[in-house]
């Protein structure tokens, strides 16, 4: 039995001197984050997916269904003027966001899924617009994904500033996964940076690529429905859906490949395989993978005073299995694991508000708070 438990010992340390990561090699830690609870501060939602906060504290939350909700003083109120949403399958009133400079400026900025175009079916687009009372004024069509399908899946979408004022948004491959990810001559299934005002910054990397879509900053992702902007370093993360098994987070960098779906640690759905290779030269490999899936949506990068011992750490919200994901890194590597909150229900999001809490988005119930149990 010695030589049986040795020969374990060996085994598990060649797997976890592997370069890479998956979800399986890092130890699940016990619970160390006993003092911390939740609140429900939102109640009375349905599918919250996006939600950003208004310099007076309140709360605007995009419910899928088709709308954007207004939440002061306890009082949810109907905001008007909302785009027409084509609500199937995965698709709906995705993420939203507010310009760094939304106190001089006013800008809001959405992603949804649309029908406009001449396709039937719909795909992922982003406007922007501001809030005048009650009513969105000003609306602006910056970005518009196609074709239209029909299908369900993989819309994306999550928004995020950069430092230096640079949109990032996600879209998804739509369920193409054999043609879009791969192809910088069409959209889907990929990162996209833009200019606040919509237009394309003259040092994105296909620019100068004949009948690339130049609003692409990186490609080969399949369906990234979390983005953070790393607060310590600026980089700008995401998570997104592998099929059964390989769900990642990836740094977005500067034209970068990837690589789904030609290397994925994942299969498909019926438990085949339609990739035997998990790298390959020229695509970039993910800081991490889940293996089983997760199912991740949305992601927060602590850096709040009130979690001082969150610092630096990784909230990852699962659909699948019902939790706040926590992951503690060195030098970019994932050590150790935290499941919080178990069975609080499906988490679609995690944000980190101005004011320091942690707020997260629970399907069917509404948005909690993370707060310090007395």
């Amino acid at each position: 039995m010695k030589q049986i438990h040795s020969l374990l010992i060996i085994i598990l340390i060649a797997f976890s001197a592997c370069a890479q990561q998956t979800e399986s090699e890092v130890k699940a830690e016990e619970p160390i984050a006993l003092n911390y609870t939740t609140e429900l501060v939102v109640s009375g939602l349905n599918i919250p997916w996006g939600m950003t906060f208004l310099p007076d504290g309140s709360m605007l939350i995009t419910e899928k269904s088709g709308e954007l909700i207004h939440f002061k003083n306890e009082v949810k109120t109907t905001i008007e003027g909302v785009p027409e949403v084509y609500v199937r399958g995965q698709g709906g009133f995705l993420d939203i966001e507010l310009h760094p400079n939304y106190e001089n400026n006013g800008w809001i900025y959405m992603t949804y899924a649309s029908s406009e175009g001449e396709d039937d079916g719909g795909n992922t687009a982003l406007i922007r617009a501001k809030l005048n009372g009650n009513s969105l004024v000003e609306l602006e069509k910056l970005y518009k994904a196609g074709p239209n399908t029909k299908k369900g899946q993989h819309w994306g979408s999550r928004i995020e500033f950069d430092d230096e004022g640079y949109l990032y948004f996600s879209i998804g491959d739509r369920g193409n996964r054999d043609v879009n990810p791969q192809d910088i001559t069409r959209d889907c299934g990929k990162i996209y940076r833009l200019n606040d005002d919509g237009s394309i910054p003259a040092d994105n990397p296909f620019v100068n690529t004949q009948n690339a879509k130049t609003a692409i900053f990186s490609y080969g992702h399949r369906n990234p429905q979390g983005m953070a902007k790393n607060p310590f370093t600026g980089a700008i993360w995401v998570n997104e859906h592998g099929p059964q098994g390989g769900d990642e987070i990836n740094i977005v960098e500067k034209g970068k490949n990837f690589g789904w779906p030609v290397i994925s640690y994942g299969i498909n759905y019926s438990g085949t395989s339609f990739t035997d290779i998990t790298e390959k030269e020229g695509m970039e490999q993910p800081l991490f993978y889940w293996v089983p899936s997760i199912a991740p949506s949305g992601m927060a990068i602590v850096s709040s005073e009130k979690y001082p011992d969150w610092n630096t750490n990784v909230l990852v919200g699962s659909l699948k299995f019902k939790y706040l994901e926590r992951l503690i890194l060195e030098n970019n590597k994932v050590v150790k694991r935290e499941k919080l909150f178990e069975d609080i229900g499906r988490v679609r999001n995690v944000v980190q508000a101005p004011d320091g809490y942690i707020y997260i988005a629970v399907e069917g119930k509404g948005i909690y708070k993370i707060i310090v149990e007395e």
